[in-house]
């Protein structure tokens, strides 16, 4: 099986090394590079082109918010993680809505973390759990009664955006909903399609801000 390529984006050498250290301890992953910057970190990704970077929110120069925009803008099939000490629920939503396929906290149980990178790399909504509740709270302080844009959506996509929303994962969509596993990806392609969204967090996100909660 052809290993996931990680590339790692933190301004602590120490934490990176732990990193590389944990990972190389783990089957089926490979630290293909490291980045002490945001402006180094986007450079080595254009060249090494990972499956995932693990990207940390505070750093001196150009912020993990900003680097994220550039990667999620120019390298949209790279899968990226902030891995990150902020419990804020406000930079959780800004990562979120900026197109992070995962908002992980620094203090990660090594297997969940994992655990965590291969399921974000397959498209799964990946989020510490501490940091769930601030989730919903916040997208729900922030819903508005603008129209909802679900009118393009099936009854069947907005069955399987209401699973999206509570984290589920495409497996879990289909036996709930006894479909093919390879059908709720089709959907949640076009889910993705229909709402303009690059991932499956930003679906979740969008799903939750509409009052959209599954059965």
């Amino acid at each position: 099986m052809t290993p996931i390529r990680v590339l790692l984006i933190d301004d602590h050498a120490l934490f990176r090394g732990g990193v590389r250290m944990v990972l190389s301890r783990q089957p089926g992953f490979e630290v293909v590079g490291e980045a002490s910057d945001a402006l180094d970190g986007i450079k080595r990704a254009h060249q090494l082109l990972p499956h995932a970077v693990l990207l940390d929110l505070h750093m001196p120069g150009m912020s993990g918010k900003e680097a994220l925009k550039v990667l999620v803008e120019e390298l949209p099939q790279v899968c990226v993680i902030m891995l990150t000490v902020s419990e804020d629920a406000e930079d959780l939503l800004d990562c979120l809505r900026a197109g992070a396929s995962g908002y992980l906290l620094k203090n990660v149980n090594v297997d969940a973390f994992a655990d965590a990178i291969q399921r974000a790399v397959r498209g799964d909504s990946v989020v510490s759990p501490e940091m769930t509740g601030k989730l919903v709270r916040g997208v729900k302080d922030m819903a508005t009664a603008s129209p909802s844009p679900l009118a393009v959506l099936s009854q069947r996509e907005r069955e399987i955006l209401g699973y999206l929303a509570k984290g589920a994962a495409n497996k879990e969509i289909a036996r709930s909903l006894d479909l093919a596993e390879s059908t709720v990806k089709i959907h949640v392609q076009s889910i993705l399609r229909k709402l303009k969204l690059q991932s499956r967090v930003q679906a979740a996100v969008f799903a939750v801000e509409h009052g959209l909660s599954g059965s």
